[in-house]
Formats: structure tokens, C-alpha cells, sequence
């Protein structure tokens, strides 16, 4: 059989969110892009002796980004509408831009640079959300995959509390989300669909739970939004008063079950992080979108200590940088904040770089089918970063390399992507 493999600096976070660091390492794959093992340069075993080797140097190798939250359909509005807060913002600018996404060609031009962007930044895994028309969510889909983009995207359901061009009645909703389920399903291999009710404000009973039956029917995930700002919660409590709390208007619909995602989770309590953590659900962390639209620091110190799954998301266009390197650092600064501001009596540390690289990329990779890090049997999801443009010349051992080249954000430093076994960058 022919082999290859990448060789450099591999650096990957294990299950306690610390870096382990291969120095002079190789990650041998097969023809298909399917890992064999990680071995020291020096250590080949024998079969893999005449690999086809890419020689990396000392450039680091490690595992892609995950983004666990997105607006496709937001990418246009990136920066805008920073000073409103959520709900103003959703019918000052986020409403109107997702209607344009009625014409399936301004939908193409959009997500065919975002599929692009994504890989150029290294992010190859994606939970997405896309608007309430179906052939535009194909689109997206198509160009995720044409990039190699591997995850999951929703078409958005709502039926209430929305704009008149984006209001789906109830029965439309359904039958478009069953065409978009059967359609997806029949189309794309390593894009998947994934049940997405807005949030409850835009979502009768009725119609979470005809969603929450589709899901069961096809076997699919679910995505929403929860907890993420004050009025929409009290909006929640208006609209559903037979719920005494927030994620029970998802739970009673069946779309709180194991590997759904709940974006933001700022203002959950101890009972709701319990019933999170006993369904298996997973919490988007987006630190940039919370922070723009100032609805709060989540707890993610706690989550984490409690055993809650958690990965990072842009939220763009609520996060305003699609870089899940600097999603790292805002998860990191905020984390500061709310330990000298809330947790210091209880000790709680901040986040450092190593656990906020592994809420981006190894944490999540579970959430997508794969190991945290380079795992023999599993296609070759990987990035390489160079620092060599990096001033001035100080000598740094390899983890303040690393350190660095997560702070510093540079498109530059990107030097290759890997994405299903193939290298996309």
C-alpha cells in the first residue's frame, strides 16, 4: 500500500485539556487520507519507512478548529448593528439580511467566499445555521462540501415573533423542513441536517413539536439558542408560562436529547446545567457574540468543572470575527473578566491558552464523530501554522510558539489545511 504523512512540530489537547507536544513527529496516512499512527521522525516502524513524507520542519501540526455556532446567512452583516442589543438587533439588521436570502443566486456568491474563509482560517468542522428557505440552505450546503467544510446545517424554522417575509405558517414550516431533511440526506455525505427551531420566541408549541417529531423520524440533532440575553428570557417566560424554566419549552418538544446544541447558555442556573449535562447537550461558548450584543459572561469555568460538553462558536454575525483563533482569545479575556469580577471568592481560574484551544478544536471534535486528536482509523482533519514571519527573534520553546501563534490571529500563519485526508489549503 502507498503511504503518506506530514511531518513537523504535532501538538495536540488531551482529555484533561492539556498540550501534548510531538516534537520532530509524523502523522502517517494512507491514499485515502486515513491516519495509520503518529510517530517520531526517527521511529518509523518499517512499513512506513519509503511514506511519501511532507516535511513541515519545525512548523507546528495540529488538530483544524471546530465552530460550534453559526449564521451563514449573517456573514454579509459582520460589524454591524454592534450598539443594539438582541432582539433590536434581529429586526434592525439580522431580519432584513436573511431575506435576501429568498434569491438562491446571492445565497451561491455569500457561501461560496464563507466556505472559503472558513478553510483559509483553518475551521473544518461547522454547526450551522442558514434562513427559512430551503434551496438556499442546499446551496450552503453544496459549498460547504465543495470546500470541505465537514458538520451540520439547519434550515431555520419560525412561525412567530419575526418579520412578515421570514414568517413560515406552521404546516409550511414542517413540509419545508421535511423537503430540506430529504433532500440533505440524499445529497451530502459529509454535511448532515440538523433540526433548527430559532429560539422559542420565534417558535409556537406547535411547531417544536412537529420538529421535535421529524427529528425523531430521521434520527437528526437538534440546534437552538438559550439563555442568551435578559429580554429574550423574560420573553420566554411570557410566551411558555407551563415552563418553569427556559430549556424545558426544547425538552417537552423532544429537541433537548443527547448531542443537540445550545448556544450562549450566559444565564443558566445550577438545575439547568444539571439537566444539560444528564441529556448530553452541548453548549455552544460564543464570547464574541456576547460580548457585542452585551448579554453577559457565561460560566464556562463551571461548565467545565461540572462535566457540561462545550465547544466555542463565532456566532458571526453577532461575533464579528470568523477566526476561531481569536473566539479562543475572546473565551479567554471574557473567562478573566468574570473570574475578577464573579468567581474569585470561589476560585475559579480563567481559562488559559491550552484549554481554550482544546473548547476549539479537540473538545468539539468529539461532537463531530472524531478523536481529540490524531487518531489512527480517522481521515486527517489537520492544520499547520507557520511563525516564521514572527518578530523579533527570541528563542521560544515550542508551546510559547504555539502560545503565540493563537494570540497573534494572522490568516498568514495558516500555511496548510487538511480536511477529509485532502489538503484543501
Amino acid at each position: 500500500m502507498n503511504y503518506g504523512g506530514i511531518k513537523g512540530t504535532i501538538i495536540t489537547a488531551d482529555a484533561n485539556d492539556k498540550i501534548n507536544i510531538t516534537e520532530n513527529g509524523v502523522i502517517i496516512t494512507d491514499k485515502a487520507g486515513v491516519i495509520q499512527g503518529v510517530f517520531a521522525a526517527d521511529a518509523l516502524p518499517p512499513a512506513y519507512q519509503s511514506a511519501n513524507i511532507e516535511d513541515f520542519g519545525s512548523r507546528i501540526i495540529t488538530t483544524s478548529f471546530c465552530d460550534m455556532h453559526l449564521h451563514a446567512p449573517q456573514y454579509p452583516m459582520l460589524g454591524l448593528g454592534m450598539d443594539l442589543p438582541l432582539m433590536q438587533w434581529l429586526y434592525n439588521y439580522t431580519f432584513r439580511t436573511e431575506a435576501m436570502f429568498k434569491d438562491t443566486g446571492f445565497a451561491r456568491e455569500v457561501y461560496s467566499v464563507l466556505a472559503r474563509e472558513l478553510i483559509a482560517r483553518g475551521t473544518t468542522h461547522v454547526c450551522a445555521f442558514s434562513s427559512v428557505h430551503t434551496d438556499a440552505s442546499l446551496v450552503l450546503m453544496e459549498e460547504l462540501e465543495r470546500a470541505g467544510v465537514y458538520g451540520f446545517v439547519g434550515k431555520i424554522s419560525m412561525d412567530r415573533n419575526t418579520t412578515d417575509e421570514l414568517r413560515e405558517t406552521t404546516e409550511g414550516a414542517l413540509s419545508e423542513e421535511r423537503r430540506f431533511i430529504v433532500e440533505a440526506l440524499s445529497r451530502f455525505g459529509g454535511i448532515r441536517p440538523i433540526i433548527t427551531p430559532r429560539f422559542t420566541p420565534s417558535c409556537t408549541d406547535e411547531l417544536m413539536a412537529g420538529l421535535g417529531a421529524l427529528g425523531a423520524e430521521y434520527g437528526l440533532r437538534a440546534q437552538s439558542h438559550l439563555s442568551e440575553n435578559f429580554e429574550e428570557i423574560a420573553m420566554v417566560r411570557s410566551l411558555c408560562p407551563d415552563c418553569e424554566r427556559y430549556y424545558q419549552t426544547y425538552e417537552k418538544a423532544g429537541l433537548f436529547g443527547r448531542d443537540a446544541v445550545m448556544a450562549h447558555c450566559v444565564h443558566i442556573d445550577d438545575i439547568e446545567r444539571a439537566a444539560m449535562k444528564a441529556a448530553g447537550v452541548w453548549v455552544a461558548h460564543c464570547p464574541n457574540s456576547n460580548t457585542n450584543i452585551y448579554s453577559g459572561i457565561a460560566p464556562v469555568r463551571r461548565m467545565m468543572a461540572e462535566g457540561l460538553k462545550i465547544g466555542l462558536g463565532s456566532d458571526i454575525a453577532g461575533g464579528d470575527k470568523l477566526s476561531m483563533r481569536h473566539v479562543a482569545c475572546a473565551a479567554i479575556r471574557a473567562s478573566k473578566l468574570r473570574y475578577y469580577y464573579a468567581d474569585r471568592a470561589g476560585e475559579e481560574r480563567f481559562l488559559e491558552v491550552g484549554e481554550a484551544f482544546s473548547l476549539a478544536s479537540a473538545r468539539p471534535r468529539e461532537f463531530f464523530g472524531l478523536s481529540r486528536g490524531f487518531a489512527a482509523g480517522e481521515k486527517l482533519f489537520a492544520i499547520v501554522l507557520d511563525d516564521s514571519s514572527h518578530g523579533p527573534a527570541i528563542p521560544l520553546n515550542a508551546a510559547e510558539r504555539f502560545e503565540r501563534l493563537i494570540y497573534s490571529d494572522d490568516l498568514h500563519d495558516i500555511f496548510a489545511v487538511y480536511s477529509g485526508g485532502i489538503r484543501r489549503k
